[in-house]
């Protein structure tokens, strides 16, 4: 490419995210421009810390950070994650790789979401959120008019032929915040749905936290440490794949080169009350329109985004900062 594509990321900042934010700067065709975070593995606090600190040990202390949403839509209270998502993610939201001890010397600023709905509007950046769709969904409604023709966004989030894995139904960002997701799916915004049809599908091992150790580097060492926590995980959730899926990863990916996945068509909605509440299903109302907002990414090219992921995140974790 000639330019590089200007890429917003939306993080709640666990360790897929940090893998996240680790393939985009390490993939050449790319410029991240800024992160807006939230809440959801974490506190929007501990995300923007989360964030912060990568980005140093990354070398990057000069791309922006911004406090973006402390809470879902309908909330009165600001979101805590839950005992079952700390275990995951650990208590500093990395693995607990002895963050929470650790200063930060760059600040955060309050994400401006009148500014982020403009940035859609003008078509400036990639924006991809791979947590809940607050953010999105409240500068969605600071736009005036329509937004069928806006830049289509790609989110993490979401399940539509496979299981949840918060609930039966339900996946994770979009069980977060569903009047978030319902309101973005049914805004006649253009998106791109990378959920667990796909990111299950893609399975990072410990072979590769080895090679990260190689590379010698301390961002290296801390994301094979933190990256181990997350496969131990797995290995006691969910022993059958054989390591951690790559949710945040792939739909960063698939923002960049949507070849990676092959897509439905489709409009959708998401389940806001009863025993669903959370799941992502077809809409009803709209079955039969002929146009579709949502592409529903149901297979993906594994081998080719696994050996781009190898490579990228590995020319990011060896640069010396």
């Amino acid at each position: 490419m000639s330019e590089k594509s200007r890429v917003l990321l939306d993080l709640d900042t666990g360790i897929d995210d940090a893998l996240a934010l680790a393939y985009v700067l390490g993939s050449p065709e790319a410029e991240l421009v800024g992160v807006v975070c939230s809440y959801g593995n974490v506190t929007v606090g501990t995300a923007a810390r989360n964030t912060r600190f990568l980005l140093e040990l990354l070398g990057r202390p000069d791309i922006p950070v911004y406090l973006g949403a402390d809470r879902p839509l309908r909330a009165s209270t600001p979101f805590e994650p839950p005992a079952g998502v700390v275990r995951i993610h650990g208590a500093d939201g990395l693995g607990n790789v002895g963050l929470l001890d650790r200063p930060c010397n760059t600040p955060a600023r309050g994400a401006d979401l009148t500014r982020l709905a403009g940035v859609l509007y003008g078509r400036e950046f990639y924006y991809v959120p791979t947590g809940p769709l607050t953010n999105l969904a409240r500068a969605l409604d600071a736009l005036p008019g329509s937004v069928g023709e806006l830049p289509r966004v790609t989110f993490m989030g979401g399940a539509l032929v496979v299981p949840g894995n918060v609930a039966p139904c339900a996946e994770a960002n979009v069980h977060n915040d569903p009047e978030a997701a319902d309101a973005v799916l049914r805004s006649g915004l253009r998106t791109r749905m990378v959920g667990l049809d796909v990111t299950h599908q893609v399975v990072l091992t410990r072979e590769e936290t080895v090679a990260w150790r190689e590379l010698g580097t301390p961002a290296a060492r801390l994301f094979a440490d933190m990256t181990d926590h997350y496969i131990g995980i797995y290995e006691k959730n969910n022993p059958h794949m054989g390591g951690c899926a790559l949710h945040d990863p792939l739909a960063v990916a698939a923002a960049l080169d949507p070849t990676l996945v092959t897509c439905l068509p489709a409009n959708l909605r998401v389940d806001i009350e009863g025993p669903t509440r959370g799941r992502t299903v077809c809409d009803p109302d709209r079955l039969r329109d002929a146009e579709k907002d949502c592409e529903v990414a149901l297979a993906v090219d594994a081998p080719r985004f696994l050996e781009e992921f190898r490579t990228r995140v590995r020319r990011a974790l060896g640069a010396r900062a």
